[in-house]
């Protein structure tokens, strides 16, 4: 399993799919970090990455482009973190209903035979001062939160654990 995360929330998302795996032995990294391996000996490979200012890691891109083959041919899934998810009620929160994974399908030469797009969370105590500021002009203009002394988990659990399981049954 690997991620991309910025404030912590893909990570804590990926972390809570791998508890849902009862029975299976889950090998976490973060994609930042990560170091070329063989990912044949894995069976089964999950990556999760944030959006950040409308825009996935290039580190995604780039490991995609290195293990093109390997995850076209074999069992791997990929989600998608987001703040526009948040509004499940508009379809943001679906692969077709959402600009970044339509982005992320044009993007990319890998096309996964499971997605997912999980809402993630407004953490403005822990951004910089540019971050925070940026967010909550965002936020402003898209109807979310903008008290920047909170922080607000938008993730729907469930959506999560449906998603765990059906990662687990590939």
């Amino acid at each position: 399993m690997l991620y991309s995360s910025r404030e912590g929330q893909t990570k804590k998302i990926i972390q809570f799919i791998a508890n849902k795996l009862v029975g299976s032995q889950c090998e976490i990294q973060d994609l930042q970090h990560y170091t070329a391996e063989d990912l044949s000996t894995y069976d089964k490979v999950l990556i999760g990455a944030s959006i950040r200012y409308g825009r996935l890691s290039p580190q995604l891109y780039s490991f995609i482009a290195a293990n093109q083959s390997y995850l076209q041919q074999n069992k791997c899934a990929f989600f998608c973190v987001n703040l526009t998810a948040r509004k499940e009620q508009q379809g943001k929160d679906t692969p077709e209903g959402s600009v970044y994974i339509q982005t992320f399908l044009k993007k990319s030469s890998w096309k996964p035979s499971l997605i997912g797009v999980f809402a993630g969370a407004l953490y403005y105590p822990r951004y910089s001062l540019f971050d925070k500021m940026m967010i909550r002009f965002i936020m402003s203009l898209t109807g979310g939160e903008t008290d920047t002394t909170k922080e607000v988990e938008y993730t729907n659990w469930q959506k999560v654990t449906k998603f765990a399981n059906q990662f687990n049954k590939m």
